[in-house]
């Protein structure tokens, strides 16, 4: 069968997304690959169309009981034989499964990690024939990567077993230098390296400082009922009391940490997925496996770790490709507290250490920033733009900005004249013709451009320097000691043919944005919808939830009974025009539908 037949018929899309096509093909060709993908790109159907074109079983890695679970559930929906292999089944269910894999009758297999250096789940694997191995969120065996997995480094015997088998990467969070380790780690072989845009156009941006969040977190929740949301705290306490406080406002909240049982922390866990619950106030230990594809909004309490931490938080939201709305807090407080749990982590080397204390440093002027966020973060994993995005709030509320490129070009002459070796505080000096020992002992004082930049102090440098690695024209290198080097953007800087626009450092407080203008109608234009339908269909779709005991976006996305509804199909043959809309569904659920529909 034709992979674009497989994408109509088993997940009932016309078209692939960006990207999608180019990774499939070279999978099939039998590639090793490793993909880059935003939460919500559609990174698991990646590898799930070209399991379903293989002949044998495709062994999918993944780090989490409840991500196996979700997927499996979903692919179930779809027709397609898939199970999870797991410590949390019994014996006989594993032995089902062992049967089914060994009589071909299933297509894929979910592992942990954990189970691939199980000496009898290898000998269980040497009995099957396997056509594709997957490993998610591959992040994770990179200590560059921002949740590393010591289990996952193991992966790398499961490459040279299976020599004559593709194998694909893939994560929605990885730096320049996380990618090439992931080959590193893994042994992948001449990896296609496929990374898509890191940008998620769907979701709205807004940055706050710290004072006053619950009146800023009340205002944002307003227009908010009964949407699905996430506020990410940095301590259990947090949790807890960020969840009695909107309870005592009426919202359906609950807590969600590490310190709760583990019993509690499922319930939990499922009401949300089940939409039992509206908002859950979690520390970071919630969220990655969950596919749930209707979380409308993330607010970050506290000022994450780093931007890897940060993306994929925010990539909760909005993975059905609706529009989503975000809201971080920031304070210094926040950046102390979390390079204190950094200075005393027992995970790594003073490298590591070091490496993350610079990590928060970019995080902190992430949210400080006077510049278009999304790329910031765009720029932080390597793809480089400096046009802003026009969905965060400094592109729909843009600060006073001037014409920065004569100290852009400064910054960059200096930088290439001292061979790309310094680091942001060296680099001011340079600037500012400080003569002291390093400068001297590495005859940085001889260069042509040193003192150019004197007219100018150390802290407005410093802001400066910042705005270009935020636009793109500068980057920091974490795997050579945070030293600054140039990107694809410098040279067009250098040459006159690129501007920048640099922001004076505010000596009054920055102004907060007017939230209530920050509004989806901004950004994607509304249809004329109709609601009523769409509350028919979703309570609808809860029913059936409960009767098949799966979580209801697992029978229909948010997305697709928008599309159904604006479609209005007068028969089940109109339903294959639908987006999200593949056989089964239609099979299933297309005269009930129709039922509402004609109905309402």
């Amino acid at each position: 069968m034709d992979i674009s037949q497989i994408l109509k018929e088993t997940f009932g899309y016309d078209e692939f997304r960006p990207g999608q096509r180019e990774i499939i093909e070279s999978i099939i060709s039998g590639q090793d690959s490793l993909v880059i993908m935003p939460t919500g790109g559609g990174k698991s159907i990646c590898f799930q169309l070209p399991a379903l074109y293989f002949s044998h079983i495709t062994l999918v890695v993944s780090p989490l009981i409840a991500l196996m679970k979700d997927q499996v559930q979903s692919l179930k929906q779809l027709g397609v034989s898939a199970e999870a292999y797991n410590s949390s089944m019994s014996p006989d269910d594993l032995t089902r499964i062992e049967e089914m894999a060994m009589d071909g009758k299933l297509k894929l297999l979910y592992v942990s990690p954990e189970k691939i250096s199980n000496p009898e789940f290898n000998a269980f694997l040497k009995r099957i024939k396997i056509s594709l191995i997957a490993i998610d969120e591959a992040h994770c065996v990179s200590m560059w990567g921002n949740d590393f997995r010591p289990d996952y480094i193991k992966l790398g015997g499961l490459r040279e077993e299976y020599s004559q088998v593709p194998f694909v990467a893939l994560t929605a969070t990885a730096d320049p230098a996380t990618q090439d380790d992931i080959i590193v780690q893994l042994k992948l072989k001449n990896a296609k390296k496929s990374v898509s845009s890191f940008e998620r156009k769907n979701i709205i941006l807004s940055c706050l400082p710290g004072q006053n969040r619950m009146e800023h977190i009340r205002h944002f929740l307003k227009n908010k009922e009964n949407q699905s949301g996430i506020i990410y705290c940095i301590s259990r306490k947090g949790t807890e009391n960020l969840s009695n406080s909107l309870r005592s406002l009426g919202y359906n909240a609950a807590s969600y940490h590490a310190g709760m049982n583990t019993e509690d922390r499922n319930t939990v866990q499922e009401q949300f997925i089940n939409d039992e619950i509206q908002i859950i106030c979690a520390t970071i230990a919630f969220g990655m496996g969950i596919d749930k594809s209707n979380i409308r909004w993330v607010i970050h309490y506290n000022m994450p770790k780093n931007i890897e931490s940060y993306y994929q938080e925010i990539g909760r939201s909005g993975r059905d490709g609706m529009v989503a709305e975000t809201m971080m807090f920031y304070s210094f407080v926040d950046m102390e507290m979390i390079k204190d749990f950094a200075l005393n982590s027992e995970h790594g080397s003073q490298q590591f250490i070091d490496m993350q204390i610079a990590k928060i440093d970019r995080m902190w002027e992430c949210a400080n920033t006077f510049d278009c966020r999304t790329n910031v973060i765009l720029n932080y994993f390597g793809e480089y733009r400096s046009t802003g995005c026009g969905h965060c709030d400094n592109c729909i509320h843009p600060p006073a900005s001037f014409d920065g490129s004569k100290y852009a070009q400064m910054a960059l002459s200096a930088l290439i004249r001292c061979n790309e070796s310094i680091n942001i505080g060296l680099l001011i000096d340079v600037l500012r013709g400080s003569r002291r020992k390093e400068i001297l002992d590495h005859n940085f004082h001889e260069i042509k451009t040193f003192g150019i930049g004197r007219e100018r102090g150390p802290i407005e440098w410093k802001a400066f320097i910042t705005q270009m690695i935020n636009q793109g024209f500068i980057r920091i290198d974490y795997t050579d000691h945070s030293r600054l080097k140039l990107t694809p953007l410098s040279k067009d800087m250098l040459n006159g043919q690129a501007s920048i626009k640099l922001v004076e450092i505010a000596i009054k407080p920055k102004k907060v944005p007017a939230l209530a203008k920050i509004k989806a109608s901004e950004i994607v234009a509304e249809g004329n919808i109709d609601q009523v339908l769409i509350n028919t269909l979703k309570a609808w779709r809860k029913e059936e939830a409960v009767k098949q005991k799966v979580p209801p976006y697992v029978i229909l996305h948010d997305a697709t009974i928008q599309n159904i509804v604006a479609a209005m199909p007068k028969s089940e043959a109109e339903f294959e025009q639908i987006s999200g809309m593949g056989k089964l569904r239609i099979q299933n659920y297309g005269h009930k539908i129709l039922e509402l529909i004609n109905n309402n």
